[in-house]
């Protein structure tokens, strides 16, 4: 008989899906919900026992897992799961949400006798798939301590930032890192091909200098340089622009709350805002080269 946690797993969707997979792979017994009838199909072919409602998948399990598209539907799904859940289960939120809802969440879970993390990702639908996500994860010692087997399960690196809430603090600020790192890449390439200087070149010294980040020798905006990345493969996501909008959003919102004065990071969100909104959420987000490329002839016309 295993001595593996039980674990109910609500949100089965393009990453909760893979995630409860792997802890199927791995022998955790795992109960889920998902309201959409694909995503419920899937995990059932892949192990998941599959239930009719979010209540019953909590049920009688020691670990919840909620993976849900923003904070407003955690805290909705909170309040309807914790008065039946089992006495002192363990909550792990790993969507990526509003700070103040990531700490609102774990304080409602506290006060209805249960513990509780935020532990968002990073590594999109590839990571979720190959169980080598980041997780970044919020609350106390003891909290993490009880989770870490199983988000070791489903991810390679998983760090412990600090108190409730913290996950999620570094979840924003890390992709406010790449939203700006990215623009910046995506504005010096279309810079130099106004100058005449082929992309392989730039990318071979820039690679190797100063210049040289993730978004660059990871998931290079220009086909050719990283054949592996998105650019080579008419920009599918990877990881999508209406995600970096969405967490960009997260990251504006927690900028002025806080008083920073972070300008670039506020005026990546308005880029990503407006490529999104013109009808670029479905691509990666190196797409926005290609935003940068087309405004820049337009410029060039005027």
């Amino acid at each position: 008989m295993s001595t593996l946690p039980s674990v109910a797993f609500l949100g089965l969707g393009h990453m909760g899906g893979p995630m409860a997979a792997n802890l199927v792979k791995a022998g955790y017994a795992v109960t889920g919900f998902d309201p959409v009838p694909a995503a419920a199909e899937q995990a059932t072919k892949d192990g998941v026992t599959v239930v009719a409602s979010a209540v019953e998948a909590v049920g009688s399990a020691d670990v919840v897992v909620t993976m849900l598209p923003n904070g407003r539907l955690v805290l909705d799904l909170y309040d309807e799961i914790l008065p039946t859940a089992k006495a002192d289960a363990l909550f792990v939120d790993s969507s990526t949400i509003d700070v103040a809802d990531a700490r609102e969440a774990a304080s409602r879970a506290q006060a209805a006798g249960h513990r509780a993390i935020d532990a968002p990702v990073s590594g999109g639908v590839a990571g979720a798939t190959a169980g080598t996500l980041a997780f970044m994860v919020g609350g106390s010692e003891d909290d993490f301590g009880s989770a870490q087997p199983l988000l070791e399960v489903m991810g390679r690196k998983v760090v412990h930032c600090g108190g409730s809430g913290n996950g999620q603090a570094a979840k924003i600020c890390n992709n406010m890192i790449l939203g700006v790192s990215m623009i910046a890449i995506s504005e010096a390439f279309v810079l130099g091909e106004k100058l005449g200087l082929d992309n392989q070149a730039l990318f071979d010294v820039a690679s190797n200098a100063s210049g040289q980040c993730w978004a660059l020798t990871s998931n290079c905006p220009v086909p050719g340089p990283v054949p592996t990345t998105p650019a080579n493969h008419d920009y599918q996501p990877g990881f999508a622009v209406a995600l970096m909008d969405k967490d960009l959003g997260l990251a504006s919102n927690a900028v002025r709350t806080n008083g920073v004065d972070a300008e670039l990071g506020l005026r990546a969100a308005e880029l990503y805002h407006r490529f999104n909104e013109g009808g670029g959420g479905g691509l990666d987000f190196s797409a926005i080269i290609n935003d940068i490329r087309t405004r820049s002839t337009e410029e060039d016309s005027k």
